[in-house]
């Protein structure tokens, strides 16, 4: 069962994976620092608003307001980064199976090359023990 995982791993681009390492990371960096590194805004009215003065309500509501549009904006900036980082994880792993899959062709057709040479060397065997 070990063997097909050493294929398995040598057959893998490294090359590629290695070189396009440092940008997944920097893009995993960027989403990690965005998504952690600002705790959530939260705008607490010092009122309930029943005993607020109707100009005092609105600007409540317009600082509210201000403060969703920005969270909003943040989570959009959040999502485009994540699009990007989901992007460029979907093409390497679209390249490996490629490679995997022109690994696995190859692999069958020298499978099928070794099983007609082995038909030869069998046969010479049984006619060397018999003759």
């Amino acid at each position: 069962m070990a063997i097909p995982w050493l294929t398995l791993l040598k057959t893998v681009p490294w090359t590629d994976v290695i070189a396009n390492a440092p940008t997944v990371a920097n893009g995993a960096k960027k989403l990690w620092n965005t998504v952690s590194g600002k705790p959530p805004r939260v705008e607490i009215p010092a009122t309930d608003g029943s005993n607020t003065p109707p100009d005092e309500a609105l600007k409540i509501m317009q600082g509210e307001l201000r403060s969703l549009r920005i969270t909003a904006a943040e989570l959009h900036q959040q999502m485009l980064t994540s699009s990007e980082l989901i992007r460029e994880l979907a093409d390497q792993n679209a390249a490996l199976i490629k490679r995997v899959e022109a690994f696995r062709v190859r692999l069958r057709w020298l499978s099928i090359a070794v099983a007609l040479l082995a038909v030869p060397v069998l046969a010479g065997l049984g006619m060397g023990l018999l003759g």
